[in-house]
């Protein structure tokens, strides 16, 4: 048994691409796409003719809609692939406009809804600003479900699960990359691997409240590293994978077991959290990482949107 299938054993292996053609070699359950990817999907020439032909369908449309014709033109091409659920994310401009994330996850789900997809086949990927998060919880209470992102922080993940969001994805390699750069010289990767991964442990901290008080919110690791991150969160519920880590796994017979169990979290003694918007401004705030990286990411999603707006205009 190779260390993917292992892996398949103890969590649900999720694909992190918008290069469709390569998920039926890894048979993924879920997948998830962002701007960045689908940037870097369209630009290849054998997705070429998926732009041109939305664009064509739908020429004289606003911008904003073409693209999103777009993100949804992959996510359905993905759902022909994968039996579960792929992961499309609302444009990155909203992270500090409720109601425009709200009314913009809406139109997505229209657009799914149109070409056939049944609703709970698609999760709505939103930044865990707090407006974020607020938005999320309005769409959760209409069966829309979220899958919450760029999440660096506790404050964030115990804000999502109050909210009831269906999903969250902690960035197990941007919290890596940010205490790796800030340790410059003194970064010791040896002594930072596995379960000392700083990003390994935010994930597991959070893994450990969710499963004590009995969340249903499940947790997906993301942006992964190396190896050593992906089987040291072995039992999480779910984790996002490229299609280089996937193959990696594939290709490696080394032994693999669980390190999250959700019934020992049961017997860990943890205190009740809950944020009110002042305390998960100042948490997050007084979190150097989570804050840097939060406004990184969500600048990184700006950039590529446009260059992906850039596209859709000249293929108009």
């Amino acid at each position: 048994m190779n260390q993917l299938q292992a892996l398949k054993q103890v969590s649900t292996v999720v694909a992190d691409t918008g290069d469709f053609r390569q998920m039926a070699r890894f048979q993924p359950q879920d997948a998830t796409t962002n701007p960045s990817l689908i940037l870097k999907a369209v630009q290849k020439p054998e997705y070429a003719p998926l732009l041109a032909d939305t664009v064509a369908r739908h020429r004289g449309r606003p911008l904003d809609e073409l693209t999103d014709r777009l993100l949804a033109r992959f996510g359905c091409e993905i759902l022909t692939l994968i039996p579960g659920r792929v992961s499309t994310e609302v444009d990155a401009h909203m992270s500090f406009d409720e109601d425009a994330t709200y009314t913009r996850a809406e139109r997505l789900i229209e657009l799914y809804q149109a070409a056939g997809v049944p609703i709970d086949r698609v999760l709505i990927k939103i930044a865990s600003t707090w407006e974020g998060i607020r938005a999320a919880e309005r769409l959760e209470r209409r069966g829309i479900h979220c899958n919450l992102t760029l999440l660096f922080s506790f404050c964030q993940a115990v804000a999502c699960g109050h909210a009831k969001v269906r999903l969250i994805s902690p960035f197990v390699g941007r919290i890596y990359d940010w205490h790796k750069q800030q340790a410059g010289s003194r970064w010791d990767e040896a002594a930072m691997t596995g379960a000392h991964d700083p990003g390994v442990q935010s994930v597991t901290r959070i893994f450990n409240h969710y499963k004590h008080f009995g969340w249903a919110t499940q947790i997906m690791g993301a942006s992964f590293r190396n190896l050593g991150q992906i089987t040291a969160l072995a039992g999480c519920d779910l984790l996002t994978i490229s299609p280089e880590l996937l193959a990696q796994l594939s290709d490696s017979q080394a032994p693999l077991s669980r390190q999250l169990d959700a019934a020992a979290c049961q017997q860990v003694d943890l205190p009740p959290v809950q944020f009110d918007e002042p305390a998960f401004r100042l948490a997050l705030n007084q979190d150097a990482m989570a804050t840097e990286k939060l406004a990184e990411g969500i600048r990184a999603f700006i950039a590529d949107t446009e260059k992906l707006e850039a596209l859709i205009q000249q293929a108009a």
